[in-house]
């Protein structure tokens, strides 16, 4: 799975809307906004920061592929898989043209829709593979386990899901604030006091057993996971 993403839904179908957000936060773990016209997803993609977006064409106020224009041009590079109902060529052609990444033609599997974002997000990111490694230290999104000196460590969902955000960002600091709108919805903030406990779950999991430990606190800036000592 490829927990601790945040991902936003813009579809004006309602129902299908719905069922996307439930079957990516229940089987993959993700974090999902959901935005039923082009003006309020406009908003969220430039309000708060996703790590792709499931984006229909057919949109009401402001169509996807306006919103996908104004996105690209204001700068931001978030992975976009189109949802559409034409499946003509160079209608295709166009939309890539327009900055998608990816697209998908009405029907579709929900579990194609998770693959194809999974995939996504592993290439933005510069993982081609599911298998992300620092150090030691091996998480296998695919799997989702997670090896330390190739012991297997058993890890809880969401001390698996702050992981995995801390490895794809290894060696650059992550601040508390970013890691909790990963983890959680727009309302992240009343989830605040518990980070520590999964951090805390984590070290002791993870760097306890060794003399050389990954995930290191920058006091009033957050936390780094690198195989280097940081000051």
């Amino acid at each position: 799975m490829d927990g601790s993403m945040r991902i936003a839904v813009i579809e004006d179908e309602r129902r299908l809307a719905e069922n996307l957000a439930s079957s990516l936060r229940e089987t993959a773990g993700f974090a999902v906004d959901v935005a039923h016209d082009g003006e309020e997803g406009l908003y969220l993609v430039t309000t708060f920061s996703y790590d792709a977006l499931v984006l229909d064409l057919m949109l009401p106020k402001l169509s996807g592929a306006d919103l996908l224009v104004r996105m690209r041009a204001s700068g931001l590079r978030t992975p976009v898989l189109v949802l559409t109902a034409k499946d003509e060529v160079e209608s295709i052609l166009n939309l890539l043209d327009k900055g998608a990444d990816d697209y998908l033609c009405k029907p579709f599997d929900l579990r194609e829709v998770r693959a194809r974002l999974q995939a996504l997000i592993r290439r933005s990111q510069g993982h081609d593979t599911p298998l992300l490694v620092v150090a030691d230290l091996e998480l296998d999104s695919s799997r989702a386990q997670v090896r330390r000196s190739g012991h297997l460590i058993n890890l809880t969902p969401m001390e698996f899901r702050v992981l995995e955000y801390l490895m794809h960002r290894a060696g650059k600091v992550v601040s508390k604030s970013e890691l909790l709108e990963h983890l959680y919805d727009v309302n992240w903030e009343k989830f605040s006091n518990v980070l520590e406990v999964y951090v805390s779950g984590l070290r002791r999991k993870l760097d306890l057993p060794h003399r050389k430990k990954l995930i290191h606190t920058l006091r009033g800036h957050g936390y780094m996971l690198c195989d280097r000592a940081t000051s």
